[in-house]
């Protein structure tokens, strides 16, 4: 088996190569500190057969390095490992069909027993949070967003993280090796894609996947519930 480490933290991938060691003691481990070079690890493996990756990783923002790895790599199951432990986070990660969500708090011994029950197909979602799998409740008002960003192609994906950066097409163009023309295309499909008529609206519409912005929404969405269920006072 070969599994594929997303990290930036030497000591938490330590602690993940330790937990995927007790869960397939053969496998053979690769592991990765950005998206970029999850996915040029990914590309160059000859086959993966999980990915972990944590949210807050260098040359991405909020959800959309789950959407990038996800819409590049289908087939390859990805189990999230975050230190985000607030309900909207987990469910939206968890409607972009990752195959588990482990908090940075468990165990060594529980980040094995959660690798191993996703290696024999179970979704591995914490008991406090199970309630979140279920669709209606995955991410809230950024669900339309989601599906939306879903029908960009992966270099699109890259793009967009890049016009979120404030790079400008010949710097996008350098960075990608491709052409300014090319890079003007790509904008103007993510526009269309996204239904926004600006590079601006393009960015806005991206903050609402963000971490701070789906943890509001979730904050808000549990306020109405309360309120819902609250007698009125009289």
């Amino acid at each position: 088996m070969r599994f594929l480490i997303v990290e930036d933290h030497p000591l938490f991938r330590e602690a993940l190569e330790g937990a995927l060691q007790m869960a397939a003691p053969a496998a053979e481990i690769l592991q990765a500190t950005s998206i970029d070079g999850a996915l040029e690890q990914a590309a160059a493996a000859a086959e993966l057969d999980l990915i972990l990756l944590d949210l807050s990783m260098p040359g991405t923002t909020g959800l959309s390095g789950i959407i990038r790895i996800r819409k590049a790599f289908p087939r390859i199951p990805v189990v999230i490992v975050s230190g985000h432990q607030d309900p909207q986070i987990v469910a939206g990660a968890l409607s972009l069909g990752v195959s588990g969500y482990i908090l940075k708090s468990s165990s060594k011994q529980e980040l094995a027993q959660s690798i191993g029950e996703v290696l024999r197909g179970a979704v591995c979602v914490p008991a406090a949070y199970r309630g979140l799998a279920r669709p209606q409740r995955a991410a809230g008002p950024a669900q339309d967003l989601l599906k939306r960003l879903h029908e960009l192609t992966p270099q699109q994906l890259r793009v967009l993280e890049m016009l979120k950066r404030g790079l400008q097409n010949k710097q996008i163009a350098f960075e990608l090796n491709i052409s300014e023309t090319t890079v003007k295309v790509h904008v103007s499909d993510i526009l269309r894609k996204l239904n926004v008529l600006s590079r601006t609206k393009a960015i806005v519409e991206m903050s609402r996947i963000d971490f701070a912005t789906l943890a509001g929404e979730g904050a808000a969405g549990l306020k109405g519930e309360r309120s819902q269920a609250d007698p009125p006072s009289g």
